[in-house]
């Protein structure tokens, strides 16, 4: 796997898939040596179950581990501390890692109990938890999802788990964005697992899930968290600590010349919606028929990027989406399947960024 590739898998089946990606990716030969102590980092935020939009899917985790072991790794560990305001343990059962904890014999290291170091991270001085220092090879396993004061969070903002209840607060003070994007010359990611299977609409403790049903694979947090933008409709100036980081060193944010490897194709039979407040009010615009979930929840974020700029109203004619729709004739349509549409924007599944401004210039 190279530094711009996007590994991304569609499905329902999430232990399967990940093992699939994985395998894909060659992360046991990226690995190397079999003693290696490996860790895997999910999003536990906050005590909720992953069906709520806000932490790592527990099938996520056994599907690594399976992997891991499948390949002759035996050092492997689950890390991370939730929130201020959260106790681990409450997040690590509500999510069901006590359970992947029991059938695989992984420990769990709740890094709020954990000592810490202060490292010189390229002109700011932070605060990083020994056993996350240690460790050989971090799976950092975000999930993909929007942020009340960050505006997205993946793959560069996760890694605050890996600091000390006290730093976490300090990032705050300083506005986050800085501090997160110099969080991450210290803080590994060797390799990015992204939960994309439903994360919120835009906060990071869940209660709006978008679903998706799909799983990336990234080495390069950077691009991760760049592709995230793309796929939720926003821009990178949104998101300051994407391209300070960039500045960093740390990676790129082009995506226009990264390699999108589509391991599958989104079915209909992918499709898993479950729709809450403000998801249900914006999924009233559409009119799906057999649409994969892929293809519907980029529809919602770029419903919701037009509702910010105030261009929702009723009146509007119902944007028609899904397979439903292959051969026929409407008057606006996105993805492929509504090709025929007087209006209508190709793509499989065309990104949330496109569908925004294809949507505020033809929707009259």
């Amino acid at each position: 796997m190279k530094k711009n590739d996007i590994l991304m898998i569609h499905g329902t089946n999430y232990k399967k898939m990940t093992k699939e990606l994985l395998a894909a990716a060659g992360l046991a030969e990226m690995i190397g040596d079999q003693s290696k102590r490996v860790a895997l980092k999910p999003n536990l935020v906050t005590a909720k179950h992953p069906s709520q939009g806000a932490t790592t899917h527990s099938e996520l985790l056994a599907g690594t581990v399976e992997y891991l072991r499948d390949n002759g790794f035996q050092n492997v560990v689950i890390m991370e501390g939730s929130w201020v305001g959260d106790r681990t343990g409450e997040a690590f059962r509500a999510a069901g890692y006590d359970r992947v904890c029991r059938m695989y014999d992984v420990p769990f290291i709740d890094l709020q109990k954990d000592s810490w170091k202060e490292y010189e991270a390229k002109g700011m001085r932070i605060k990083l938890c020994d056993q996350a220092a240690a460790v050989d090879f971090m799976i950092n396993m975000p999930v993909l999802k929007g942020h009340c004061q960050t505006t997205v969070t993946c793959a560069l903002k996760n890694n605050k788990g890996v600091i000390p209840n006290s730093e976490k607060r300090r990032f705050h003070t300083l506005g986050l964005h800085k501090p997160i994007a110099h969080l991450n010359t210290i803080a590994r990611n060797d390799f990015i697992l992204v939960d994309n299977i439903c994360g919120d609409l835009d906060f990071e403790e869940g209660g709006n899930p978008v679903v998706m049903n799909r799983i990336l694979g990234f080495l390069d947090p950077v691009l991760c968290d760049a592709f995230v933008c793309d796929c939720m409709g926003y821009s990178l100036k949104d998101v300051p600590y994407i391209t300070m980081a960039e500045k960093l060193g740390i990676g790129s944010t082009d995506t226009a010349h990264a390699n999108v490897i589509a391991l599958n194709s989104p079915t209909e039979a992918d499709s898993k919606f479950t729709m809450t407040g403000r998801v249900k009010r914006l999924a009233s615009y559409a009119a799906p028929k057999d649409a994969c979930s892929a293809c519907y929840g980029s529809l919602i974020y770029a419903l919701d990027r037009l509702n910010e700029a105030g261009k929702l109203r009723k009146g509007l004619p119902p944007v028609a989406i899904g397979q439903g729709y292959k051969g026929q004739e409407g008057e606006i349509g996105v993805g492929q399947c509504t090709s025929c549409f007087a209006k209508s924007l190709k793509g499989c599944p065309p990104k949330a960024a496109d569908m925004a401004a294809f949507l505020a210039e033809n929707w009259k």
